[in-house]
Parts: C-alpha cells; structure tokens; sequence
C-alpha cells in the first residue's frame, strides 16, 4: 500500500532544500561582490592553468599518459573511459575495486584507508613513470583536503569533475569537512563543473573552475534499427514529481513504461536502456533535482537520448539552451498539461516527431561527446 504522507512530506523535503540552497547560494554572492572576485571566462583560465604549470607542453591527442581516479558506478567505464583512450594511455585507480563499498556511511567505515592508499598509489606510480593529467571524479566523501594537498605536490596538472554541485556542493559535514567538493576544490589544477551556477562557489572557495555539461559516447549510445512499441518510456530513479507525473500521463491514457531503482520494472542495463531509446516513440526526460522542486540541472540523460536517436520531451530550465535548439532539436515543456499537449501532438504526428528526433540525433553528435568534452578541457590545459 502507497504511503498516504509521502507526498507531505515530499513537499516539506523540498521546501527545506530550497530553503537550504537559496541560503548557501546568497551566502556566495555576497562572498563573491564583497571580495571583488569575478567567475573567468576561458582566457583566464587558461592563462592561469599556463602560470600553475609553465611547464607543461602540449602533445599529440592520443599520447598523454592519464592517470584516472574514479569508481564506475553505472556508466564510467562505458562512456568516459573510451573517450579518455582516445588521448592516450589511461591508468586506472578504482577504490571500489580495492575496498569495495560497504553499507552504511562510507566516510566514517573506509576514508581513512582509501586516502593512505591513494596518495601512496600516486606517489609509487609518479616515481615510475612520467604523468601527464590526473583526471578525477571525486569528492569530500572520498579525500580529504589534507590528502587532495600532499597530491597537488606532486606537481602533476589535475582536473576533477563534478555533475551534481546544485546541491552537493557543499553537502553533509563530517569530522569538521564537507562531504561535497568545498574542501577540496582548491587543491586541483581545475574543476569541471556541470552546474553553471556554482561557478561562484568555487571562485569563493579559490578553486579555478570550468563549466562544461556531460556527454554521451556515439559508440554506446546509438540508434537501432527496432520497430517502436513503446509510446512513452522513461529510465532513471524514481523521485521527486516523476512518479505523479507519468501517473498524470497514464490517467490521461498514455501508455509510460518507466524503468530504474524504485520502479516495479526495475533497472535496465546500459545496452538495455540504449535499446529502449530506439524503441520509444517518446523518451520523457525529468530536469529536477532529488527533493527540490524548481532546482534543475542538465542530466546525462539529456545527451544519450538524442545521441541514441530517441525523441526527447524534458522539463523545460534555462540550460538546455545553451546546449539545444529548443522545440527543434528536443521539446520540452513547463508543467503537465504542456506536457499532456506535447506528448499528444508527437505521437498524432510522426513527421514531426521524425524530424525533431533527426535534428537531435545530428545536435548530439556533432557537439555533445565526451570525447568532445574532454578535448575542451585538456586543450584549456595546454595538454593537447
């Protein structure tokens, strides 16, 4: 039986998190105007990144030695690590492989150990061979500031991507440090941030940032050649508004099927997810942030389904257009009876629909990879 208080206490959840984020964000506009800082546009920071490290020089794309430090939790090593190969070399520090994740409170259960391993795993592989980047994807809960210090040392350009800084930037405290990237932030050469408007945050917290969403691999996420079947699909947790919102489509007679932790069909693999893209004569897409209503970010989602040559429907928010031609290359919509119109005219009329989904296609291709991503940042670095 549902929970007849969940959707109470969603919206308290929500009303906290807003309350909680327009705090934090007020707090670093006032940080940012009182100490005259201003966010760098690209010049600047590739003239800082040249000041950081003079000696840096640029090789051939495909001959870096990279050492990568991240855990492939459900899409890395599909998507980032082919498009990391294509610049060279990559070797691997995965903590899950050595640890593994327990339940509970990773920080307080494995930090300790995993930082002393780390450093002496950098240090060992340093002494041995020349290393171009450390490229990461890390935060709080896994280093601390001392550790990300002593690695910065070593003198070896850094770059840490974060996809989440909307409302982990700063995160839960533990031991005095939080669990986001705050306390990090300043020991890496430059952070790849995909949340435009915490750019502030970590000027304020003397971090060099860039902005630069996420992408998608055209070698996993491509179109198939399968008849569509399903009218509406979405794939991705089960939070927020997503289960009222295709419970409102349902009622109104779209037939949604939705997949991924919460939903009663469970989680797709990633061959399994690009399949359905093909399938859907609609991918529905959701902007929101877990717990808080108005507060978007743009999604990796927002890239592998157009590059998988699905349709794409999603919650309208002022990023996606810097990345999309609105209504032409993906549609979106504001509330649910926008929706409702949309999703009716798309599936009443297939050419349309056939040309949104072609121009996103060609979009999606053309300009959001990651390795088009990473070309950007390792160029700002003066690597390549």
């Amino acid at each position: 039986m549902e929970d007849p208080l969940r959707p109470f206490r969603r919206k308290i959840r929500s009303l906290l998190g807003r309350m909680r984020l327009r705090r934090e964000g007020e707090s670093y506009r006032r940080r940012l105007a009182a100490q005259g800082l201003t966010v760098p546009d690209e010049q600047a920071v590739y003239d800082a990144l040249r000041r950081l490290h003079p000696a840096v020089k640029a090789k051939p794309k495909g001959d870096l030695t990279i050492l990568a430090v991240y855990h492939h939790y459900n899409w890395e090593d599909t998507a980032l690590l082919p498009a990391l190969e294509r610049f060279g070399r990559v070797l691997r520090y995965d903590w899950f492989r050595r640890f593994g994740v327990p339940d509970g409170d990773w920080p307080r259960r494995l930090r300790d150990r995993l930082n002393v391993d780390l450093l002496s795993f950098l240090e060992e592989t340093a002494g041995q061979e020349r290393i171009d980047v450390i490229f990461a994807y890390l935060s709080g809960e896994q280093v601390t500031g001392q550790t990300m210090e002593r690695i910065r040392a070593l003198g070896i350009p850094s770059v840490n991507l974060s996809l989440n800084d909307k409302e982990n930037f700063v995160g839960r405290i533990y031991r005095g440090q939080a669990l986001g990237l705050r306390d990090i932030c300043r020991h890496f050469s430059l952070c790849w941030t995909s949340t435009e408007d915490a750019l502030a945050k970590y000027v304020c917290e003397g971090a060099l940032p860039v902005y630069l969403p996420e992408g998608a691999n055209p070698e996993v996420h491509r179109p198939h050649a399968v008849e569509r079947t399903v009218d509406v699909s979405f794939v991705g947790r089960c939070y927020g508004n997503r289960r009222e919102t295709i419970r409102h489509l349902e009622e109104r007679g779209f037939r949604v099927e939705a997949y991924g932790v919460g939903w009663p069909k469970g989680p797709l693999s990633t061959e399994e997810m690009v399949l359905m893209y093909s399938r859907s004569r609609i991918n529905l897409g959701f902007g929101g942030v877990a717990d808080h209503d108005d507060t978007y970010c743009l999604k990796g989602r927002d890239f592998e389904v157009p590059m998988s040559g699905g349709l794409y429907l999603t919650e309208y928010h002022p990023e996606l257009e810097r990345v999309y031609d609105l209504e032409k290359e993906i549609v979106t919509y504001r509330d649910r009876d926008e929706l409702t119109k949309k999703a009716r005219f798309l599936l009443d009329n297939p050419a349309a629909a056939e040309a949104v989904r072609r121009r996103g296609y060609e979009r999606a291709r053309r300009d959001h990879s990651w390795e088009k991503r990473l070309e950007r940042v390792f160029t700002l670095m003066g690597l390549i």
